[in-house]
């Protein structure tokens, strides 16, 4: 959520950077900045009130002392009536402050200034891509096909147990999920992440803290009795740790990962590029998050890039890193960039990572700030990104690893998994 202080004082800029969203942020902007003039008018006059009223209590007990009854009486009548007008600013107030924070909500990100303009993903950025594509047998299958030829995941029992995109690991495919989890959150930890377990349920006011709320609401699955919502990713239960909290500078910087299932309803989300491992309602995914100096998150976004590319050498798949442009960019992120993984037998590149700086779009909303070194409280950076998102990560290791007599398991795999080829 951007700040009071810079929609006012950076409306020209503001409304300029949006362009990139293809966006018109004028009116919205000036709907914000007309509320809140009227938010501080109404402040003021609360805060008048009230000290009327509080000089007057004080001055009440001293005329009744020195035996002015009269004089009290008639203040404390006044009281009464400032009491009224008090409480009465104070619903107006409360109601154009939940005007005000509902405009804020449906602001996006300032988008970076390394942002290309765009109105969709084949305006993306393409800024690096690395490894050999293989050459495949000839009747090489994609995915969901040698899934189902070696037994190692079933989507159509997943489809009776529960529905489609939600798949049911088998075997040596459970067994490589496994080791795949295991894999990322050694690399993470051993690049100096904390390696977390966290809720895989989450309240309203975390979804609000990373903005989730309103945003992706139809994204969600909602647990209505207990009004919880299904985590999308574990950037949500993580940074919500740090919410209303106020940081000390060498805390930073804080580094986190964590793996958990993640539920996404993908609504709308049809046809056969979502086939397999595609595109699922439930999913594994290792995540990383760090909490930044402001001064640092662009370095620190940098390392995270680097760190996935080392994940990805050593997996030895085909990849290539996008910068999205203003039209494909998050709601809540001020840079992204994309890992996309080459599926030989799809023909087609898959995203398996993003990495965001979400600058102080995110602390703003939790209220996680710190202290600089002049004693002044600041919003903190927040960063997250996907190390990795596992069904298509398995799925390149499936189609671009596959044999004629089987699919060979990348070498880095084999220790966590104990075998070396699925057949």
């Amino acid at each position: 959520m951007l700040q009071l202080h810079v929609i006012r004082e950076s409306r020209e800029q503001l409304i300029e950077a949006f362009n990139k969203r293809n966006l018109d942020a004028r009116p919205l902007l000036d709907e914000i900045i007309q509320l809140d003039e009227n938010r501080r008018a109404l402040q003021t006059k609360l805060d008048n009130t009230l000290a009327e009223s509080n000089k007057l209590s004080k001055e009440i007990g001293e005329l009744f002392k020195s035996g002015k009854p009269q004089e009290a009486n008639i203040a404390k009548e006044r009281t009464g009536k400032l009491k009224q007008v008090s409480k009465r600013l104070n619903e107006e107030l409360n109601t154009v402050e939940e005007e005000l924070r509902t405009l804020l909500y449906q602001i996006p990100n300032v988008p970076h200034e390394s942002v290309p303009s765009g109105s969709s993903e084949t305006d993306n950025e393409e800024i690096l891509r690395e490894g050999d594509i293989p050459n495949l047998i000839s009747n090489a299958l994609p995915h969901w096909e040698l899934a189902k030829k070696y037994d190692i995941i079933d989507f159509e029992l997943g489809v009776k147990v529960t529905g489609a995109g939600f798949p049911v690991y088998k075997g040596k495919g459970a067994k490589l999920q496994r080791a795949m989890i295991s894999y990322f959150l050694d690399k993470n930890t051993e690049a100096g992440y904390t390696e977390m377990q966290v809720p895989h349920l989450v309240n309203e006011a975390s979804g609000y803290g990373t903005g989730q709320l309103p945003d992706k609401e139809g994204q969600m699955y909602l647990i209505g009795e207990e009004d919880l919502y299904l985590i999308p990713t574990a950037e949500v239960p993580i940074t919500n740790l740090y919410r209303d909290l106020m940081l000390k500078e060498k805390d930073f910087p804080i580094c986190l990962t964590a793996y958990t299932p993640c539920f996404r309803r993908e609504a709308g989300s049809y046809g056969s590029h979502v086939r397999g491992l595609n595109r699922l309602h439930q999913f594994d995914k290792v995540e990383i998050v760090r909490i930044e100096h402001p001064k640092r998150s662009y370095d620190a976004l940098q390392k995270m890039v680097m760190h996935i590319q080392s994940i990805l050498r050593e997996l030895k798949l085909p990849y290539r890193i996008l910068r999205l442009c203003g039209g494909d960019l998050g709601f809540t992120s001020a840079l992204t960039y994309d890992f996309e993984v080459f599926s030989t037998a799809q023909d087609r590149w898959l995203e398996i990572s993003s990495v965001s700086n979400f600058e102080t779009f995110q602390a703003n909303r939790l209220k996680l700030r710190f202290k600089d070194e002049n004693g002044r409280s600041q919003l903190a950076h927040t960063l997250n990104g996907s190390s990795l998102a596992l069904p298509r990560v398995l799925a390149g290791i499936l189609e671009n690893y596959q044999t004629a007599d089987g699919i060979r398991i990348p070498e880095v795999l084999v220790p966590y998994c104990g075998f070396e080829k699925i057949g």
